[in-house]
């Protein structure tokens, strides 16, 4: 490794360092979204449903996932927490740019990661709340690398294990949709539906996640979510469309955004771009319309679209990539948007520009490259040149 590479991993070690022992510093059990799943594996310990909260809005799998954090002494949770936020952002990180063949020990491997760790407002933020986006974060650029590679059915168990712990992933069984791969889409299916119902035998209110946080989600969550979504559906009322009117707008979007996503994943070529754009479409689309949505959900798609950057033809190389972001640049002060109440508007400018732009791209994709071949009556899908053979996966 060159010695200005060398040098750029030290400053880039600093400022991980110093995100995470600040979140050590200021938060207790490893930050407040954390600590939402950890006080709701403490009231199901104690003998009480974890869905009396109604801001734990997860799977029953994650309260036992989030049980041996019970066990731990607050003191080494507020330390062990954020080091492994970090960690899975790192990791994420590092499975992007292997997905895009861009050398871990190249300028621009720690640069990116430095400019998302220090420019990129929602990069702290996460740290800060410890929220189990982060798994998310790690799982899709893994699992897009093994679908790369043709092992969708191990893609489809990563993309899984992550939708127990948190259900953000779920749009991406589009993708295994699109590309005709049952057998991954079965293993993403069945790995929250199995880890759920066993992790439900162990609960006294099995079906809360059915019967308290849906109807909660569905109702537009309370005053204090709102303030804090980004989606149109929560953004437009708060400037006086009728909520019907907002809702519409956002299932529209959604609709337009998958089908854009369907139109890259048809689109003649075959490398790693093609991957990472159409997941990073569903999964813009889906955060149109979820309820909530957060800007930390960014997270999920900036960094596999980002480390593409040294692609001919990547997204990123676009002016309307980089001014989407524009809104996330830590320290700068909005005019009328300098409150934390509104910050949702800066995430929702940025969301809606990412949106539209990658949408834009897909749509100027299926004009450049020919559409792929229809999959045949087997459902395979025509396997890239550089993924494995369609049997592996």
């Amino acid at each position: 490794m060159r010695r200005a590479t060398w040098h750029l991993w030290v400053v880039l070690g600093a400022v991980l360092g110093a995100l995470a022992a600040r979140t050590a510093r200021v938060t207790s059990d490893g930050g407040m979204d954390n600590a939402i799943v950890v006080r709701a594996a403490r009231v199901w310990l104690a003998g009480g449903s974890p869905y009396d909260d109604s801001h734990f809005l997860y799977l029953p799998s994650a309260v036992l996932a989030a049980a041996p954090q019970v066990l731990i002494p607050r003191s080494v949770l507020s330390v062990l927490v954020p080091v492994v936020v970090t960690g899975c952002l790192v990791g994420g990180w590092v499975c992007a740019l292997r997905l895009h063949g861009v050398a871990l020990r190249s300028r621009f491997a720690a640069l990116g990661l430095t400019g998302l760790a220090a420019g990129f407002a929602p990069f702290a933020h996460l740290v800060l709340l410890g929220n189990w986006t982060a798994v998310a974060v790690l799982a899709l650029p893994l699992g897009l690398l093994l679908a790369g590679r043709g092992r969708w059915v191990a893609a489809g168990l990563v993309i899984g294990a992550a939708v127990a712990v948190k259900p953000l992933l779920a749009p991406m069984g589009l993708l295994f949709v699109f590309a005709g791969r049952w057998r991954g889409l079965a293993a993403l299916a069945a790995v929250p539906v199995v880890m759920s119902a066993a992790a439900a035998l162990v609960l006294p209110d099995p079906a809360g996640f059915f019967t308290r946080t849906l109807p909660f989600l569905l109702r537009g969550g309370d005053s204090f979510v709102r303030l804090y979504e980004a989606s149109p559906a929560a953004v437009l009322p708060r400037v006086g469309v009728p909520g019907v009117v907002a809702g519409g707008i956002a299932v529209a979007a959604a609709g337009a955004g998958v089908g854009c996503a369907y139109r890259r994943w048809r689109c003649g070529d075959r490398g790693p771009l093609r991957l990472a754009e159409t997941a990073g479409m569903l999964m813009l689309s889906a955060f149109l319309v979820s309820r909530p949505s957060y800007d930390h959900y960014l997270l999920v798609v900036v960094p596999v679209l980002l480390a593409g950057l040294p692609r001919e033809g990547s997204v990123g190389r676009g002016v309307w990539f980089w001014l989407a972001l524009v809104p996330q640049l830590p320290g700068v002060t909005w005019p009328y948007l300098e409150t934390g109440q509104r910050r949702a508007f800066r995430d929702a400018v940025t969301l809606g520009g990412l949106a539209m732009t990658l949408a834009a791209h897909c749509l100027r994709s299926g004009r450049v490259f020919p559409p792929l071949p229809v999959p045949s009556s087997r459902g395979a899908a025509p396997s890239a040149p550089h993924e494995a053979a369609p049997g592996r996966g």
